[in-house]
């Protein structure tokens, strides 16, 4: 007989999460234990199996989003425990996380998920007041800093803001607006969400707010239970400046999810911003926490579905499709490349469209170094004036007298950057007969000085 969980030890969590589940777990400061190991929690048998079915079915037909989805996934489980394919299993992690797979196996659902709760992370929860459960999950984001990680601005006035998940704006909604403004005055803005596993809508409407003039419509979730629609639209007044006409760069890997996933095919469509990295994993139901405290068991419900207003749908399954697809671990590089070709084209000062096609001089070499063979690195050393070349262990070294050693990068055609010393490249001139005579310096401002070879 199938029973009813609402009416004894059913609890629905007060907030949805909408991201990578492990991920919000931290963020969110939801107890639950990893999955246990053999011997550390109480074996279940079949009775225990029926009930916990009978209450994760009972969640999925109350709120999954495709209530026909829900149903052949509750056929799926009772078969299998008609079957005796459960009979083996007695610890209940693995049990849950053998319900977790088979779930998926019809949904094809990333959010959904059923975890075991361990008993003493569960009797401590109940413990502890709702203000107090607050103050720990807003202590935990403070940590780490609403998921801000680092926001800088690179060579060229380029902003780079590398976030690890979207925060509830009512929590890190002022750390969020002091990145924003610190970048106010950038010419690009590069968003890294290639570590990012999701997160809040009203974090993702916050940050898009400055990137756009006039309020714009950015996604909206239909949810299945109560069939209403909640729209998210960007904000009429933000806190400083709006970086409305500025180029937009979102870096992606398979890894971001969810909310991350939200923002990049917001940008997309939205003509934007260019998405670079890899496509992303596939994730776009919002979800809830059910926890069924009596059985230690808590289910992560997609209860909704995004419907972008451009698309009229979503990337779930997916993914989001990058414009420029690279390997995750060059697409900040890409991205730089990308915003020195967009603020080059459009500079009109004639000063700082040449300090652009310096820095993107640079960029091409850290994005494909060049290879110089030892002999002819070996004839650049010298004395030139103040300034030494060295050569060593089949590496170049600048010194000016007086002053630290650094090494050389090589740029091609007797050119060389200097590490660390980004404004400076070194330039070796030959005579006719092919030998090095001369050693230039230049700045990026467009000054040299020179210095004939010593010895």
């Amino acid at each position: 007989m199938k029973t009813d969980p609402s009416s004894s030890n059913a609890q629905k969590a007060s907030f949805p999460i909408h991201g990578l589940i492990a991920l919000l777990m931290t963020a969110t400061g939801i107890q639950v234990a990893a999955q246990p190991q053999s011997g550390s929690a109480p074996s279940i048998d079949r009775k225990v199996q029926s009930i916990i079915i009978d209450s994760v079915s009972f969640a999925l037909r109350e709120e999954y989003i495709f209530a026909d989805v829900a149903g052949k996934m509750e056929g799926l489980l009772r078969k299998n425990l008609k079957d005796g394919k459960y009979t083996e299993i007695t610890d209940p992690g693995v049990f849950l996380e053998k319900l977790s797979e088979e779930l998926r196996s019809v949904s094809h659902d990333k959010h959904l998920h059923v975890r075991y709760l361990a008993p003493g992370a569960e009797r401590e929860e109940a413990a502890v007041s709702p203000e107090v459960q607050k103050q720990r999950r807003l202590e935990r984001l403070r940590a780490r800093n609403f998921g801000f990680q680092k926001v800088e601005i690179l060579p060229g006035n380029i902003g780079y803001l590398d976030f690890r998940f979207f925060a509830p704006a009512g929590d890190g909604g002022p750390t969020a607006i002091a990145a924003m403004n610190f970048m106010a005055h950038t010419d690009a803005l590069i968003f890294d969400l290639r570590q990012n596993g999701g997160g809040e809508p009203s974090m993702i409407q916050l940050i898009s707010s400055y990137l756009f003039e006039e309020p714009i419509h950015l996604n909206s979730f239909y949810i299945r239970k109560g069939d209403s629609t909640q729209q998210f639209w960007t904000h009429a007044f933000v806190e400083g400046p709006r970086m409305a006409a500025i180029p937009v760069y979102v870096l992606t890997s398979s890894f971001t999810f969810s909310g991350a996933e939200e923002f990049s095919y917001n940008l997309k469509n939205l003509k934007r911003g260019t998405i670079i990295g890899e496509t992303t994993g596939g994730g776009a139901h919002p979800v809830n926490e059910r926890v069924f405290r009596g059985l230690n068991v808590v289910v992560y419900v997609p209860y909704g579905r995004a419907i972008n207003p451009v698309t009229g749908t979503n990337w779930e399954g997916v993914g989001v499709e990058p414009d420029l697809k690279v390997s995750a671990d060059r697409a900040l590089l890409v991205a730089r490349a990308e915003a020195f070709k967009a603020l080059i084209a459009k500079a009109e000062d004639h000063s700082k469209k040449g300090l652009l096609q310096w820095l993107q001089d640079g960029l091409a070499v850290e994005m494909q170094p060049v290879s110089v063979p030892d002999s002819l690195l070996a004839s650049y050393a010298g004395t030139y004036g103040p300034r030494s070349i060295r050569f060593r262990n089949g590496t170049l070294y600048y010194q000016r007298e007086g002053r630290p050693e650094f090494r050389m990068i090589p740029m091609g055609g007797d050119r060389f950057m200097v590490e660390t010393l980004d404004y400076f490249r070194l330039q070796f001139r030959r005579d006719s007969s092919g030998g090095v005579t001369e050693l230039v310096g230049q700045y990026d401002n467009g000054d040299t000085d020179a210095h004939p070879r010593s010895r």
